[in-house]
Parts: structure tokens; C-alpha cells; sequence
């Protein structure tokens, strides 16, 4: 069994700033993330929204079915976190600064440009767990704040640090790329995001991927 790099159970709030611990503190990034959440979902009203939508989202049918690959997303990101806090520290913080700089640049962009969505089916064909599901899914997470997608940008985030992961077999990696496109793929099928959402999430993907592995794209010669 693979041992971990760092051994938790000696670790204390107190410790917090230790060299074998300093690395959780990029996890306070998930509470700002909280807090903006909270005040553009409670202080920006819809109505005050611009509608997000491109006639490609008229071609995609709801398919109750990827709402699976959908919330797997949550999964993913607490699963790849984990991995590489126990296995790889390199790999924690550099997915770890991914997911803060497109926290920080989708925020920015739903407070100076607010955006919705109104693609969601009144109401469902299909009456079963799967549309139950949605239907919770649509309870909690609002139409607002949808442009880039956040889906899409931590997915993207987290196959880009896999995939640089020497320790993941190359079964591995194929298929946690099939499980990010779904996951990418399924935002439009759900009904959550527009197809604009998703191609606006890639420049702010590839602006990550630059600050992050900047050591390895711009490497300077001796």
C-alpha cells in the first residue's frame, strides 16, 4: 500500500504554518469562494442578469442521464484533492492555485458582468430518481452566475494535474479524461449552463494552466 507523504494525524490548527503542513492553507481559498457565492447569489438579483444563450443550446436536448457525470463533478474534485495531499504536495498546491485563480477570475466576471441562464425545462418528461435529482439540483443552485462555468473549469483543472501525474497509470488517465468531457458535456444536457459557458471557461482555463505550470511552459535555457 502507498504510503502518504505527510503523516495528518500529527497535525494541529497550531501547526498550521509547519513546512509539512503550510500547503492546507490554499484550502482557505474554498472560504472566500463561499462568501462570494453567497453575496451574488443573495445580492444580484435575475432580473438584473443578461440571459446567456447561443443557438447551439436549442440542438441539445435535457437528458436527465447526465446528471450523474454531472455531480460526479463534486466527487472529482474532493477525490483529486485528497490523492494528491496524502501522495503528491507538488500536485495539491499547483490544483489547488488552479481552482483559486478561476474562483477568483469567474467571480470577478459574475459581479462585473452578471450573467443567467433560462434553458431549464418547465417541466420534466420523465417523472424518476434521475429528475428528482435535477429537480434538488435546480432548488439549491440558482440560474445566476453561470458564465464561465465553474464545472468546466475545475474539471479542467484537475485533468491537467492528473495527466502530468507520474504515479497514474495510463488507464487511469484515459479514463478520467472520458469522466471530465462528460462532466463538461453534461452542464448543457442538465440544463445548468449554456454551451457559451463552457467555451468561455477555456480561455480562462488556459490563462490557469499558464500561471500554474509557468515553470514548465516558459522555461529559460542555460
Amino acid at each position: 500500500m502507498k504510503k502518504p507523504v505527510v503523516d495528518y494525524r500529527q497535525f494541529r490548527l497550531s501547526r498550521l504554518n509547519d513546512p509539512q503542513f503550510a500547503h492546507l492553507k490554499l484550502l482557505f481559498g474554498w472560504v472566500g469562494y463561499f462568501c462570494l457565492y453567497f453575496l451574488t447569489e443573495n445580492l444580484i438579483p435575475a432580473e438584473k442578469c443578461y440571459s446567456v444563450h447561443i443557438p447551439l443550446d436549442d440542438m441539445i436536448p435535457f437528458c436527465e442521464w447526465f446528471v450523474i457525470p454531472y455531480v460526479s463533478w463534486y466527487l472529482l474534485i474532493v477525490f483529486s484533492l485528497g490523492y494528491f495531499a496524502l501522495y503528491n504536495i507538488d500536485s495539491f498546491k499547483r490544483l489547488s492555485k488552479y481552482i483559486i485563480i478561476t474562483q477568483v477570475i469567474a467571480m470577478t466576471i459574475y459581479i462585473i458582468f452578471p450573467s443567467r441562464q433560462d434553458l431549464r425545462p418547465a417541466e420534466f418528461a420523465q417523472d424518476n430518481i434521475l429528475t428528482k435529482i435535477v429537480g434538488i439540483l435546480y432548488a439549491f443552485d440558482t440560474n445566476t452566475g453561470v458564465c464561465p462555468s465553474l464545472h468546466v473549469g475545475y474539471s479542467l483543472g484537475i485533468a491537467s494535474v492528473w495527466l502530468k501525474e507520474r504515479s497514474a497509470s495510463l488507464v487511469w488517465k484515459i479514463a478520467l479524461v472520458l469522466w471530465v468531457i462528460l462532466i463538461c458535456i453534461s452542464i448543457m444536457f442538465v440544463k445548468q449552463h449554456s454551451a457559451l459557458d463552457l467555451f468561455a471557461a477555456l480561455p480562462m482555463c488556459l490563462l490557469a494552466e499558464l500561471v500554474v505550470y509557468r515553470d514548465r511552459y516558459f522555461r529559460r535555457g542555460k
